[in-house]
């Protein structure tokens, strides 16, 4: 498989493991993904960045091969989804955004069981959720009931169990969605340990972070269409500033700053509970800001990040 791509890299279709151009998904009257073009090269991790609604779970779901296309074209692994779907899905990994495992059975019955629908022989089974257990750190909980992990663990499992069939594609929609900081810290690791393997990604996310740690390449949906296309750094150079001022004052208090706020930075965002300033030198903004008289209740000066971006595009937050 070849590396990841660069910035300025754009597959072509003879080289996609993904190719779509025009994809569409209607639902009668109500557009989900409306005529959005991208490509995902071998090696590459690709992201679908956006809020909850925005289509981002409905075009992994024609990709997976579980929802048909309405409207344009799309292949994967080089065949049709339409033709070709038990092709396809045997060599597909997916991580859905809900778990799907077997709460009854143990952890390591999760994975043999789920390695019998490939066909796969008893002892290459054996040898794999040996190897996966051991790759998502639950070899200890291999005999233990799935019911009382954490969810963390359980996220774990599901991704262990999506590899059984090494797949050449790896599907996962917001993997890390409703786990705390340590345990989604944990998959990121699991996950760039696939990537340096060569594995190719593709994962909807509406977490900022999560997209900047993972994607060498990403889209930026927002109603059912695709407003942005880029690496993160290269988002975030294009569409914002090298930092940001924040401050927040108290309630009633920033209506009445208008004049103040002028010229402070390239650009101002007004958020209900803050006001945001562009700016190449956060500190100095600051400095800036309190000899204007400002007096806000908190300062910080942070790294402009692909929330930015997308405030910047649609004028609302990532996630509302």
């Amino acid at each position: 498989m070849s590396g990841p791509l660069t910035a300025t890299d754009h597959p072509g279709p003879t080289d996609s493991l993904i190719h779509a151009r025009g994809l569409t998904k209607r639902f009668g009257s109500f557009t989900a993904v409306d005529a959005i073009d991208f490509d995902v090269a071998p090696g590459e991790a690709f992201g679908f960045l956006g809020p909850n609604g925005a289509g981002k779970t409905t075009a992994m779901r024609m990709i997976a091969c579980v929802s048909p296309v309405t409207a344009g074209t799309l292949t994967v692994l080089g065949l049709d989804p339409a033709l070709d779907g038990p092709r396809i899905r045997a060599r597909l990994g997916v991580v859905p955004q809900e778990d799907t495992l077997d709460m009854e059975l143990t952890v390591a019955e999760n994975l043999s069981i789920y390695g019998r629908y490939f066909d796969l022989p008893r002892a290459l089974i054996r040898q794999r959720t040996r190897e996966l257990l051991e790759f998502v750190q639950l070899t200890e909980r291999a005999n233990h009931q799935v019911e009382p992990l954490s969810g963390g663990m359980k996220r774990r499992l599901t991704i262990a169990r999506s590899l059984v069939n090494e797949p050449d594609l790896l599907l996962l929609d917001e993997p890390t969605t409703g786990l705390d900081p340590q345990a989604r810290h944990l998959l990121w690791d699991r996950l760039y340990r696939l990537k340096l393997k060569g594995v190719t990604l593709v994962l909807t996310t509406h977490y900022m972070d999560e997209a900047e740690q993972l994607c060498d390449r990403l889209v930026v949906m927002d109603k059912a269409r695709i407003v942005a296309e880029g690496s993160p750094r290269e988002l975030i150079a294009r569409y914002s500033t090298r930092e940001v001022l924040e401050m927040r004052f108290q309630p009633g208090l920033q209506e009445t700053l208008d004049g103040q706020l002028h010229g402070l930075g390239e650009r101002v965002e007004r958020l209900p509970d803050r006001v945001l300033v562009y700016v190449d030198d956060g500190e100095a903004a600051a400095v800036a800001a309190h000899e204007r008289g400002l007096r806000p209740e908190s300062v910080l000066v942070r790294r402009s990040s692909l929330e930015d971006v997308f405030l910047r595009l649609t004028g609302r937050s990532l996630v509302d």
